[in-house]
């Protein structure tokens, strides 16, 4: 249901399976945004979750959607994911939980930021990145580029709804993943993360630490 794995019923069940069968260690792939290619090693953000894995299901039980708002991803899905209607759905169906949830759940997000110091900046490059037709920040005008302070507070204020968005759907997806970890400690199930061997160059780690990585004056 609803296009692809996630943080839900099937990864609890997969937890009991491997406790069942006497194994004590769960080894993931990178859970972190897919970029292009829809690969999770040539990922935005070398901390962010992928909002892909937020399971709906709990959405629904938690009062944040219906089930009517996630009807256009509610069918099986069989030979393999369609990441273009994930990219084309899921990101919708988010939307609406934001705007259901966003202000009762304000003290938790602020929270959630003050312990996530990347997700500003992650948030801020998602929407950016979107403004510019998804095109790689070496490509954005200069201003952009090389982050102008005075035209990143004129975009933040301007696109302050859809910043706020990408930084709900942080708090989500860290705090369904925190809930699975915890059920899986509970089972004396450690899991085993992965990471990209290296941060791609179009990402929010690399466009707001340049000093940090081999780059030209130009970016």
């Amino acid at each position: 249901k609803y296009g692809i794995g996630t943080f839900g019923k099937e990864a609890y069940d997969f937890v009991d399976f491997l406790e069942e069968t006497k194994q004590s260690y769960w080894q993931l792939l990178p859970t972190n945004p897919t970029g292009y290619g829809d690969s999770p090693y040539q990922s935005f953000s070398a901390f962010a979750l992928n909002p892909y894995f937020i399971d709906l299901e709990k959405l629904i039980l938690e009062g944040l959607l219906a089930a009517e708002d996630c009807k256009k991803l509610d069918h099986p899905y069989r030979r393999g994911i369609d990441y273009k209607e994930l990219y084309d759905e899921k990101f919708t169906i988010l939307k609406v939980a934001y705007k259901n949830g966003y202000e009762a759940r304000k003290e938790e997000v602020e929270k959630f930021v003050r312990t996530s110091s990347w997700v500003k900046d992650y948030s801020l490059f998602m929407v950016i990145k979107n403004h510019f037709g998804g095109g790689c920040w070496l490509e954005w005008p200069e201003e952009y580029r090389l982050r102008d302070s005075k035209t990143l507070l004129k975009f933040k204020k301007e696109n302050l709804e859809e910043i706020e968005f990408y930084t709900f759907i942080q708090y989500l997806a860290f705090k369904q993943y925190g809930e699975l970890r915890k059920y899986a400690h509970s089972k004396n199930i450690n899991i085993i993360g992965d990471i990209p061997i290296y941060v791609a160059i179009d990402s929010a780690d690399v466009w707001a630490n340049p000093t940090q990585f081999q780059l030209d004056s130009e970016r």
